[in-house]
């Protein structure tokens, strides 16, 4: 029996015609309603000559790069702090020291109960009113940082938790300690598991740089809105940000592609493990 018969009821006749029906419907519904916006920026005349020109300017495309560039070094830098961060406090979480376990838990809870625009407002302006001289940007990385981190960690600590028992209760027994059968036992099976949602963490980290622009950072929001402020060139607002939401689009089409790669590149070198474990079983001996 297969595993789609096991876990839900097949449809039937009258399911299959009714969710054809409600995959028409909505299909229309999103079909009338793409219509209607693309009839409303045409008919306001969002794609004129006048808006489109500053665009055909390498100095605007330059800016744009910028933004982008901008974009990507605080995302970059402020992954890479997250992933350490997360790492850390998911050791603290399960640790079987009460004295690492219940701070690391309080700031996992605290961090990911406070919105991110607080996070950064408040290293923003406190960096502002006591003198302390911290940039927009790292106002931008310190808040996801802190963010993502605690998120980060429970990713891991889940991941870990999944690993089945009888794993390292296999390489205690052989002798291994602790430290040893984290690194070389448990690490290994959880990062391949929790790889993609760690990519999809990242992901929405990077989407969440475009906050930034209220600290003014200089990111790819922020450059967007400059642009289209522009009054000579006829506010060119939406086509701006049309252009902007196509670049994140395409930047995190193709995050999510590496994290598909990712993962079928772990399923496939787990497959062909299994396979040279179980050849080496069957081998015979001499």
């Amino acid at each position: 029996m297969s595993t789609s018969t096991v876990l839900y009821d097949a449809p039937g006749p009258r399911a299959k015609r009714r969710h054809l029906g409600l995959g028409v419907v909505t299909s229309l519904v999103v079909i009338v309603l793409v219509a209607v916006v693309v009839w409303r920026l045409l008919a306001t005349d969002q794609f004129s000559q006048a808006r489109v020109a500053q665009f055909q300017y390498a100095e605007v495309q330059r800016e744009l790069l910028r933004g982008y560039v901008a974009t990507l070094k605080a995302a970059a830098i402020a992954s890479v702090l997250a992933l350490l961060l997360g790492a850390v406090l998911a050791a603290g979480r399960l640790s079987d020291h009460r004295f690492l376990r219940l701070p690391a838990s309080t700031l996992v809870e605290l961090f990911r109960a406070i919105p991110l625009l607080i996070l950064m407002f408040f290293f923003y302006y406190g960096s502002l009113e006591y003198g302390l001289g911290l940039s927009p940007m790292w106002a931008v990385i310190l808040g996801l940082m802190l963010y993502n981190g605690s998120v980060l960690a429970e990713i891991f600590r889940a991941g870990i938790v999944a690993v089945p028992r009888g794993q390292s209760e296999a390489a205690y027994a052989i002798g291994l300690r602790k430290g040893q059968v984290m690194r070389q036992v448990l690490l290994p099976q959880a990062v391949r598991s929790m790889l993609p949602a760690i990519i999809s963490q990242l992901v929405v980290l990077l989407k969440d740089t475009a906050l930034g622009f209220i600290l003014t950072y200089n990111e790819l929001l922020y450059v967007a809105k400059q642009i289209g402020g522009r009054g000579a060139f006829d506010f060119p607002y939406v086509l701006t940000y049309l252009i902007v939401a196509a670049v994140y689009i395409a930047t995190c089409v193709v995050l999510s592609l590496l994290a598909s790669w990712l993962e079928k590149r772990s399923r496939r070198s787990r497959r062909s493990t299994t396979t040279a474990l179980l050849e080496d079983a069957a081998a015979p001996t001499t």
